[in-house]
């Protein structure tokens, strides 16, 4: 019964959400196995341009480290959040969504040459948050039932808590500068006296990846929570300005 009821939210996913995340899970566990190593995986300018290692390019957004908290955590942000705005702003956009990928990793991948990062998942995952909570601005959110925000706010919690945890928080200003940059450039700048939209998905992934509906899941709506309910009950809107049907968010 467990397994099926996984089995059914798992096909229930969306193609990039569940593409991704089950790439993650599969290289972590290879490394965990013994299968592979990290230092088979990580952002290395000289392998890559040098010994043609490709692979690297896509391997370093793919491990999160060995199973634990650190883990843990990115996987659930990641799967919340990259599944929020696969079936919310870009519903049926499935081609604009594997360009804002696209874009994100390469822009991140030419940042990573100047900082240093042999891994880059954790500011992609930030990236996605950053994005979802500009795009819904009116979602309000609890962190571990202590702290009460507006969702834009997140990334820069998360930072915080990171910094708190003693990490460098510079994976976590990437992620937050690159998803800056694209909501700029796709919903603010074309919407601007003059503004033009510069980033156009090309037609090859067009035509990829829009010709069909995709049928073959459920919606996870964007006005359920977009978080994981780090066991804080969601509260009732409490003004009008608050989109219609939107609770407020229990997340962290």
């Amino acid at each position: 019964m467990a397994f099926e009821t996984f089995q059914q939210e798992y096909l229930q996913m969306p193609a990039v959400t569940r593409a991704y995340t089950t790439a993650c899970v599969l290289t972590t566990a290879a490394v965990q196995l013994e299968v592979i190593t990290p230092f088979q995986l990580y952002f290395n300018p000289d392998l890559i341009f040098k010994n043609y290692q490709v692979w690297r390019l896509v391997t370093n957004f793919l491990f999160f480290g060995p199973v634990g908290f650190n883990f843990l955590f990115n996987m659930i942000f990641l799967y919340r959040y990259c599944r929020m705005l696969e079936e919310g702003s870009f519903r049926g956009r499935t081609a604009d969504f594997v360009f804002m990928f696209l874009f994100g990793g390469l822009l991140m991948t030419l940042f990573g040459m100047f900082v240093t990062l042999v891994f880059l998942g954790q500011a992609f995952t930030i990236m996605l948050v950053y994005i979802w909570s500009r795009r819904n601005p009116a979602v309000r959110m609890n962190f571990f039932g202590l702290l009460n925000f507006q969702a834009p706010f997140l990334p820069w919690v998360l930072m915080a808590f990171s910094l708190l945890l003693g990490n460098s928080v510079i994976v976590d200003l990437l992620g937050i500068a690159v998803g800056h940059v694209y909501y700029f450039l796709e919903d603010v700048f074309p919407r601007q006296l003059g503004g033009v939209r510069l980033l156009q998905t090309p037609s090859i992934l067009v035509w990829v990846f829009d010709r069909d509906d995709d049928p073959a899941y459920t919606p996870l709506h964007e006005d359920a929570p977009g978080g994981y309910a780090w066991g804080a009950e969601p509260q009732e809107p409490r003004d009008e300005g608050e989109r219609e049907g939107q609770p407020d968010d229990a997340d962290g």
